[in-house]
């Protein structure tokens, strides 16, 4: 038992459990508790506290920030913080004098959630962390220039979980490690990590749940790095771990992104637990309906109250910490959209804490991207984080956003939808449509084809239809308009001609992929066609539905070969990641414009035939910048998304160069690309046939 005089109120600040040179200094805010307690434990699995600390209620309260230092604790000390106040769910107060609560500000989570004969919910213990425990070994952000970014976007455990994987630690942050070369091989800059925020392991009740939490969008504490990818098992495990994998991408020149869940958390709706936020102030944490009940803007029972001024503090804290302690350098925030909603969740001109985020100088070097929409029907694609004052646009060429206009129009195209030329054409081009309005680049765009959400990029040429039964809700869930097509068999299938086709189209969307202004995303395995057996909503298969199967790299080899060699073309040609946009225009005296559209016979592109299927795109090479040296090439594509062949010639303006074929997607490997850029030359003077939905590049090296 702690004594007084090892006890004294010392600050307010920071938040949380910080360590000092004898002891530690614990902080948490609570408007409305009418008592405080600290609950302190030996152990992991000790169900019950061996000390209890109470607050004085004089000495230990400023204001509604509840204080004390305690003199003799050190680093992996176990707490909970307990907090006494009404029940009065009627005006929103759901306090629990029994709950044992995580603090909203802890670093680390040990142990899972215990089983109970008493009706106490004992959730996993907070730990206290020595955040410079830890030899960067000069460890520093990459910075990266986001124009030119290839992100990869993976899951940590499911990378490396299956037994294919032959990782010494599989499904951890250790075993993520021991991939790195094979993300360094296929070239990728940057990877956008699933969340790694601490997410619940079992259920509340402590037993193991019908519907496991897979994919972590289910946040339990925001500052903490998910325990379950530690292979370490003391506590503050997955601290030093994560931080060993944070420095080993940046040893490889790999930048680190995170996947941020600030829009709900685990607590659910009135009828879930008690575990952290609902029982030290519910009504600031939530957006509440009619009292009891909550705002569900997230679609997971719940809705963070963002642009409350203690909530929005949280986050903003929350950021830095991963910047500063992590040294991570950027972030993608979940149903983004909700951080523009105010208290009352209405839709805001100038959200507090976009600007907020948007302008503050430790995260001036981060990226910053949005999935700008909600679940409930909120759509900022193109808009999100545009603060307008007056004439000025503060903040807003900080955010990029998942473009998701993006998404569909490659996925119509390629599917053979009438009337998308135009839409491919813009997509291609970098959306100018959705981002020049407010002062933002290509670069704003981030372009993806799949993501973990929806189908792979194989079961997007491989399905009709979801096929989320094994999820236990009689395959209601997941998206229906997928725009996909299974090309006459619905799944895995032994016709050669249909899986000629089905290879050729995620060559096709690759392709188009990585040779669009923007930044693209691959999601993992793509690149190999992971299947997913039809499930677009694998929230819950922490399976083999979900995992990384690691023989589909020798089954798809030529695959793979395809993806890598347009990343590293990518990445050495300035002509297909420019960071401004393109205008038609010369960029030098007596260069070709920086663009061009034909129609398939070297003409004039028919942008009013909804029959018209076919396009073909010149870019003329950029001009040489003080960035970049080496060779520069014209670009010339050719986009055939009819499903009959189709003869193209060649415009005019090819007649300037000599070209030779880069990318034939209809070829067999290796004849599909040539990455020394020798491919045969084409004849400028006969038609060129295309077979169906098919893509053909061509180079003209400019000196």
């Amino acid at each position: 038992m702690h004594t007084s005089s090892a006890m004294r109120f010392t600050r307010s600040l920071p938040f949380g459990a910080n360590l000092g040179d004898t002891g530690v200094h614990f902080s948490v805010v609570s408007r409305l508790a009418r008592s405080m307690k600290l609950l302190l434990y030996e152990k992991v699995t000790d169900t019950e506290p061996s000390d209890i600390i109470h607050f004085n209620k004089e000495d230990n309260r400023w204001g509604h920030v509840w204080s004390l230092f305690i003199d003799g604790l050190k680093a992996k000390q176990l707490y909970h913080f307990q907090a006494e106040g009404p029940f009065e769910p009627n005006k929103g107060l759901r306090f629990d004098g029994n709950a044992r609560l995580i603090d909203p500000y802890a670093k680390a989570l040990a142990g899972t959630f215990q089983e109970s004969n008493d009706g106490i919910i004992r959730p996993p213990k907070c730990v206290v962390i020595d955040d410079e425990d830890f030899d960067w070994r000069g460890d520093k952000h990459l910075r990266h220039d986001l124009s030119k970014s290839v992100i990869y976007e993976l899951h940590v455990k499911g990378f490396t979980a299956s037994k294919t994987s032959e990782t010494q630690y599989p499904g951890t942050y250790l075993g993520l490690i021991g991939k790195i070369p094979y993300l360094l091989d296929l070239g990728v800059t940057a990877v956008e990590l699933m969340p790694v925020h601490e997410f619940p392991i079992l259920a509340a009740d402590g037993k193991e749940s019908a519907i496991k939490n897979y994919w972590g969008y289910d946040t339990m504490a925001f500052f903490s790095p998910h325990r379950g990818y530690a292979h370490g098992k003391e506590p503050g495990a997955q601290v030093r771990e994560f931080k060993e994998l944070v420095r080993a991408f940046h040893q490889a020149g790999i930048e680190v992104i995170l996947d941020v869940v600030f829009n709900h958390t685990c607590e659910g709706n009135e009828n879930g637990p008690t575990l952290s936020f609902k029982g030290l102030d519910n009504q600031i944490y939530y957006m509440l309906e009619r009292g009891p009940y909550y705002k569900n803007y997230s679609g997971c029972g719940n809705t963070v109250n963002g642009n409350h001024p203690i909530v929005r503090d949280m986050i903003f804290n929350c950021l830095r910490h991963w910047v500063y302690n992590y040294h991570i350098d950027g972030f993608r925030f979940d149903l983004a959209s909700i951080l523009s909603r105010d208290q009352s969740g209405n839709l805001q001109a100038n959200p507090p804490l976009i600007e907020q985020i948007s302008e503050d100088p430790l995260l001036a070097d981060t990226k910053i991207i949005a999935e700008a929409w909600d679940a409930a029907g909120a759509y900022q694609v193109g808009s999100f984080g545009s603060l307008a004052h007056g004439n000025q646009s503060i903040g807003s060429q900080r955010w990029a956003e998942w473009n998701g206009k993006y998404r569909d129009d490659v996925r119509r195209f390629w599917r053979g939808d009438q009337g998308m030329t135009g839409a491919i054409a813009t997509r291609l081009a970098g959306s100018s449509d959705l981002y020049s309005h407010s002062g933002r680049g290509p670069q704003s765009s981030i372009n993806f084809v799949t993501s973990h959400d929806g189908f792979t990029m194989n079961d997007l040429v491989s399905y009709n239809h979801k096929h989320n039964e094994d999820n236990g809700e009689n395959n209601r869930d997941g998206d229906n308009n997928n725009f996909s097509c299974n090309y006459g068999a619905e799944g895995v299938t032994t016709n050669k001609e249909i899986e000629n086709t089905r290879n050729r189209q995620v060559k096709n969307m690759m392709a188009t992929l990585l040779l669009s202004q923007g930044v693209p995303m691959i999601s993992q395995g793509d690149e190999v066609r992971r299947t997913q057996q039809g499930n677009n909503n694998a929230y819950c298969q922490d399976n083999a539905v979900s995992w990384f199967d690691w023989r589909l790299l020798k089954r798809h080899q030529s695959l793979y070969r395809f993806v890598r060699e347009l990343i590293h073309f990518r990445k050495s040609e300035f002509t297909v990641r420019q960071p401004y946009y393109l205008s038609g225009q010369p960029r030098v005296t007596g260069g070709p414009p920086d663009i061009s559209w034909f129609g398939s016979q070297g003409g004039q592109v028919p942008w009013n035939n909804g029959l018209e299927r076919s396009l073909t795109c010149f870019l003329g090479a950029a001009p040489p910048t003080m960035e970049y040296e080496g060779s520069m090439h014209n670009v010339l594509m050719m986009l055939h998304g009819g499903w009959e062949p189709r003869d193209f010639s060649f415009p005019a303006v090819c007649h300037n160069y000599s070209w030779r074929l880069f990318v034939d997607t209809a070829a067999a490997a290796p004849l599909d690309i040539f990455p020394e850029k020798n491919g045969p030359k084409p004849d400028l003077n006969k038609p060129l046939r295309m077979g169906p939905l098919s893509m053909k590049v061509f180079l003209a090296e400019v000196r």
